[in-house]
């Protein structure tokens, strides 16, 4: 039985709203890939993505990263599209780099890294899309 909750509508909507700087874990450089489609939106929606893939030199304009070890700078939300084996290794490195928030899109659920986050004082959303739950809470709405 799970012990993990999703935060509520109202505290995503807070997290959407405050937060601007969004490194993107496993950003594809393909257009038909949804790690592509979400920054994409994202990006249309005023925030800064960091692409975070060490086989691709630029995403959406933007240099990519090898690991979120290498980004300079603030960022808020971690966003991770990577298989749920990969979480715990992303989590270590987020907490490393003070990320506030760690948002693992659907289907991608390690109940011990969402813990071990949470301790480490990140807001965390699982098994949820950003630009879903983005479009869903606030619409048309731009940052």
């Amino acid at each position: 039985m799970s012990n993990f909750q999703n935060p509520t509508d109202e505290e995503l909507v807070n997290v959407l709203k405050r937060s601007k700087d969004i490194a993107v874990v496993g950003l594809s450089g393909e257009v038909t890939k949804p790690s592509h489609e979400v920054a994409e939106y994202l990006q249309s929606q005023g925030y800064e993505i960091i692409p975070v893939n060490p086989n691709v030199d630029t995403v959406l304009g933007r240099k990519s990263h090898d690991s979120l070890l290498d980004l300079a700078g603030n960022v808020d939300i971690v966003n991770v599209f990577r298989r749920s084996h990969e979480l715990p290794a992303i989590v270590e490195q987020a907490i490393k780099i003070n990320a506030k928030v760690l948002w693992a899109q659907l289907d991608i659920v390690d109940e011990a890294a969402a813990k071990r986050a949470q301790e480490a004082g990140m807001t965390v959303v699982m098994d949820k899309c950003l630009k879903i739950e983005h479009s869903r809470l606030l619409g048309k709405e731009k940052i």
